[in-house]
C-alpha cells in the first residue's frame, strides 16, 4: 500500500507566476512604512511634548488658555488652507487665497458698519465676494488654459489694491457684538471657530473623497489627459474648484473679522504662504503623495505649535516667516523623494 506525501503550505501563501519576484514584508520594512506614513504625526506629538516639558516654555505652553488660543487662531488658517487645497487636488494653484480673505473681511465690515445692513447680509456678502473672485479665477484658468500660478498671483496683487481702496487708510471698527462673540466665545469649553472648522473640514473631506466632483478633481490631478479621454468635465470641474476655493476663503475672511473685531487693508493677505506650507506638508503623512484634509490639518498644527512654542521661548520675529518658508521647501522635497521611492519600488 503506497502512501501519498502531502505538503501543507502556509495559509498566507499565494501561487505565483514563473519569474515573479516575491518581496517579503519584514518587520523592519513594515516599521519603515509606518514611519513614512505617520512620521509627521509622531513629530507633531514629539514637538508638543518638548514644549510642554521644556523649562523655558513649560509654564505657559501647556496651559488651557494657550491651547484654546492656538485652536481658535488656527481655525482661520485651516479654512484658508482647505480653500487652497480644493484646486490643488487638480494640480491647480490658488495664490490668491490670502488676498480673498482680506477683501472678504473688509466687504463684510463695510456692509454691516457703513451700510447698516443686517449681520446675515454682511456674512453672505463676504462669502459671495470670495465666490465671485474664485469664479473669475476659475473661468480664466479652466476655459482659457491660463497658468493658475500666474492668474492667481496677478489676482492677489489686484486684490491688494482693491482692499486698499475699500478700506482706505483706516481700520474698520464697530462690528456687531454677536459676530465678535462668535469669534471669541466658547461652546462646551471649545472656541466657537473650532466648531466651524470641524464642520468645514468634514464637508471638504466628504466632497473630495465621496462625491463624483471630488473624484473628478483627483483624476485630473493624477492624469489630466486620461481624464479628458474618458469624458470627464475637466474645465467645468476646475472652474467649480476655484469657485469653492473662493467661497471658503471668503468664509475665512468673515471668521477673521469675528476674531479680530476689525478689518484693514493687508490684514489676511499673509495667510497664503502658511496655508501652502500646511498643504504641502500633508502629502508627507497618512496618505503619502496625496493632498488630503487630514494631512493639511496635521501640517497646520505642526507649523502652528512649532511657531507658538518658539515664540513663547522668546524667538525673534523673523522666525515665523523663516519657518513657514522652510516648511514649504522641506515638504516639497520630501514629497518628491517619497514619490521617487514608491515609483522605484514599482519597477
Amino acid at each position: 500500500m503506497s502512501t501519498t506525501s502531502v505538503t501543507h503550505l502556509p495559509t498566507d501563501s499565494r501561487p505565483t507566476e514563473p519569474g515573479t519576484k516575491v518581496t517579503r514584508v519584514t518587520p523592519m520594512r513594515r516599521l519603515s512604512h509606518i514611519a513614512e506614513r505617520f512620521g509627521l504625526v509622531l513629530l507633531l506629538i514629539a514637538i508638543t511634548a518638548f514644549f510642554a516639558l521644556w523649562p523655558v516654555t513649560s509654564g505657559t505652553f501647556p496651559t488651557t488658555a494657550n491651547i484654546r488660543n492656538i485652536l481658535a487662531n488656527e481655525s482661520i488658517l485651516v479654512i484658508a488652507a482647505l480653500a487652497a487645497l480644493v484646486p490643488l487636488v487638480a494640480e491647480r494653484f490658488d495664490l490668491s487665497v490670502g488676498a480673498i480673505v482680506m477683501v472678504s473681511s473688509i466687504t463684510t465690515a463695510k456692509v454691516v458698519t457703513q451700510l447698516g445692513m443686517p449681520l446675515a447680509i454682511g456674512v453672505l456678502a463676504g462669502m459671495l465676494t470670495g465666490l465671485v473672485i474664485g469664479l473669475v479665477n476659475g473661468v480664466i484658468i479652466a476655459y482659457f488654459n491660463a497658468s493658475s500660478l500666474v492668474i492667481t498671483l496677478g489676482m492677489s496683487t489686484l486684490l491688494a489694491g482693491v482692499g486698499s481702496y475699500l478700506a482706505g487708510d483706516t481700520t474698520l471698527l464697530g462690528i456687531p457684538d454677536s459676530l465678535a462673540a462668535f469669534g471669541n466665545q466658547y461652546w462646551l469649553g471649545v472656541a466657537r471657530p473650532v466648531w466651524l472648522l470641524i464642520v468645514v473640514a468634514l464637508a471638504v473631506a466628504y466632497v473630495l473623497g465621496l462625491t463624483a466632483f471630488g473624484r473628478t478633481l483627483l483624476s485630473i490631478g493624477s492624469n489630466e489627459s486620461a481624464a479628458r479621454l474618458v469624458g470627464l468635465p475637466v474645465a467645468r470641474s476646475v472652474m467649480m474648484a476655484f469657485a469653492l476655493s473662493g467661497a471658503l476663503a471668503g468664509l475665512a475672511g468673515v471668521l477673521l473679522l469675528a476674531r479680530t473685531g476689525s478689518a484693514a487693508a493687508g490684514v489676511g493677505a499673509g495667510y497664503t504662504l502658511p496655508a501652502l506650507a500646511a498643504i504641502f506638508l500633508g502629502p508627507t503623512t497618512i496618505k503619502l503623495g496625496r493632498f488630503t484634509v487630514a494631512g493639511t490639518l496635521v501640517g497646520v498644527f505642526f507649523v502652528a505649535i512649532s511657531i507658538n512654542g518658539l515664540t513663547l521661548a522668546g524667538a525673534d520675529d523673523w522666525v515665523e516667516p523663516f519657518f513657514n518658508g522652510a516648511a514649504v521647501v522641506i515638504a516639497v522635497a520630501a514629497s518628491a523623494i517619497l514619490t521617487k521611492r514608491r515609483l522605484g519600488g514599482m519597477r
